[in-house]
């Protein structure tokens, strides 16, 4: 049946170019695996995912067992990294489904190698994160040596990969990044004092960075560490696979201004107007009424609210496209629903198109702009965008 007319439109092949576009600065020196975690930013599992692998990504970054089980059903030659570890009771589903564990606690180690043994599984990969000053994910240099304890002969895993993250590649002085990387090679020095070098044990992957880093030309230094340790260079970009790049502080760098530019955006979210109406001087608008027409004016009534993603906060103070032009909402956003004012637009009628995110005619509404007025960033734009906002794959323009 016709459904409620807020959509979001995915543009597939624009995210394969982007893809490509990212390969290609990564020039052959490192692996791209792409993330595809909390449903492709927003963007939809099932449209990336297989856009990723057409592009020729090799890896996927998922968020969880649940969330790799899902891609596997959609691209079954791919590796999948489940990035947020496993929970109890969630080794069997893994294994089963051949996805990759990041691990970085005993008790990962600890169902992992239950749930591997119990499948007759003699060497089931895991990647190994450290933490390098984010304090979030990763073990420390405290807890590292029992981790790597446990990679020895009677195991059923294997090291395959070590990661951390980059938490302020996008400060363009770069000092937060030197020092990670330089605590990283001392934990390579210290997975080699352990014994697992040499004789196949040693883990195939180093797994450093995401967009910021990719961008402003990391690539080099990482895949220089690699190679002196004998591994390969992987690079996990994100946020630029669905044509945003982000942004440095204090000053961008050339390079990520180019790609800025080269990059294209994913996603379109739309709707449409469902009714029109003019109201006198001293109306009021919308709940508690903290608009109050000080003239006659023409209202359009869309269908789109708080619950399909668009941030309450921004009655009163955004604008939406319609026909061409932008229309400033007025009133508090509605659960379902919000009003712009379309006075000074010609023509407007019910049915007509309004964009809440994306271009119309020389228009244009990205994340950072939706960002800016809610006080959040990007990454957080698009993954809010509620799940019955319809993603629809649409082909390039």
């Amino acid at each position: 049946m016709p459904m409620r007319p807020c959509r979001a439109e995915i543009n597939t092949q624009a995210f394969e170019d982007n893809y490509r576009y990212l390969r290609s600065l990564a020039a052959g020196e490192a692996e791209l695996l792409a993330v595809v975690k909390s449903d492709a930013y927003g963007h939809s599992l099932a449209l990336c995912a297989p856009a990723a692998v057409r592009a020729g990504a090799h890896w996927l970054g998922v968020t969880s067992v649940e969330e790799g089980v899902a891609a596997r059903a959609l691209c079954p030659n791919a590796r999948i990294l489940a990035m947020s570890g496993c929970f109890p009771g969630q080794g069997t589903e893994l294994v089963e489904h051949g996805l990759t564990a990041v691990v970085w606690e005993p008790g990962h180690l600890d169902e992992l190698e239950s749930a591997a043994r119990a499948a007759g599984v003699s060497s089931f990969p895991v990647h190994l994160e450290i933490d390098t000053g984010m304090s979030r994910q990763g073990v420390g240099a405290d807890g590292l040596g029992p981790m790597l304890a446990r990679f020895g002969p009677g195991s059923t895993l294997r090291l395959e990969g070590v990661l951390t993250h980059l938490f302020a590649a996008d400060e363009s002085d770069g000092r937060v990044n030197e020092a990670q990387i330089a605590r990283l090679h001392g934990v390579l020095e210290q997975i080699a004092a352990a014994g697992l070098a040499g004789s196949g044990n040693w883990a195939e992957w180093l797994s450093v960075g995401a967009s910021a880093a990719l961008l402003n030309g990391e690539t080099e230094r990482i895949s220089a560490l690699a190679r002196r340790w004998g591994m390969k260079a992987m690079l996990r970009p994100g946020l630029a696979l669905y044509g945003v790049a982000p942004q440095f502080e204090p000053d961008e760098p050339a390079a990520v201004a180019a790609a800025r530019g080269r990059l294209k955006p994913v996603l379109s979210w739309k709707t449409r107007v469902v009714s029109v109406r003019t109201i006198a001087a001293g109306a009021v608008v919308g709940y508690n009424g903290t608009f109050v027409a000080t003239e006659p004016m023409r209202l359009a009534l869309v269908a789109v609210g708080y619950a399909d993603g668009l941030d309450r906060r921004l009655g009163n103070r955004f604008s939406l496209l319609v026909r061409g032009e932008r229309a400033p909402l007025v009133g508090r956003v509605s659960m379902d629903q919000a009003v712009v004012d379309i006075t000074e637009i010609e023509g407007v009628a019910v049915g007509d198109e309004v964009v809440i995110l994306g271009s119309q005619g020389s228009q244009r509404i990205d994340a950072f702009e939706h960002a800016e007025a809610t006080g959040t960033i990007p990454w957080e734009v698009f993954t809010r965008i509620g799940a019955r906002v319809r993603r629809v794959g649409v082909d390039s323009e």
